[in-house]
């Protein structure tokens, strides 16, 4: 099954995603798969497309490969729903809109419509301070995505600044950790 519950992080920490890697599109879901996960809750803007953008054909693709692999699928965005709404007409599966994250209620609601739990569940974004740090407080397991696209709207661009100070330190435990 799915990796152990691990220790609750402390101070910058809560920050650190349990992977950083350059896309949603270069994640191994098969491994994730044999490792025991079966429900993926995904952000959407700078995740999966360019921020506002709809689901594209590398989007519908990748869902389409996911279901046929076993996996449940759940969009968790703080976008409202037209957004999201719109954007799963094309990839059909749970979403949550207005999600309010990184607040774990709606990431636990996910769960349940997914029918899965902390154990086999992954978190996948492209912001620590809402996608990473609710996946951590909820107790999932997180992979943080660089973003698709450097357009994006002033409050993001703000803290990304502020990320980039928290990735610098998360970096220099990896090295420690030799990972």
């Amino acid at each position: 099954m799915a990796e152990k519950k691990k220790e609750k992080p402390r101070g910058i920490a809560v920050f650190y995603p349990d992977s950083y890697l350059d896309s949603t599109y270069v994640i191994d879901f098969e491994s994730l798969y044999r490792q025991g996960y079966r429900g993926l809750i995904f952000d959407i803007d700078n995740t999966l497309v360019p921020h506002g953008a709809p689901a594209d054909d590398r989007a519908m693709e990748l869902f389409s490969r996911l279901k046929k692999l076993g996996f449940e699928c759940c969009l968790l965005s703080n976008n409202q729903r037209q957004r999201v709404e719109s954007f799963n007409d094309r990839v059909q599966v749970h979403f949550i809109e207005n999600a309010h994250k990184p607040s774990v209620k709606n990431y636990r609601r996910a769960m349940q419509l997914m029918g899965t739990d902390e154990s086999n569940t992954v978190f996948i974004g492209d912001q620590l301070f809402t996608d990473v740090y609710g996946a951590k407080r909820t107790g999932i397991r997180s992979i943080l995505v660089k973003p698709i696209h450097p357009k994006e709207e002033i409050q993001i661009v703000l803290k990304r600044y502020l990320e980039r100070i928290v990735l610098y330190f998360y970096r220099r435990t990896q090295k420690k950790a030799g990972m």
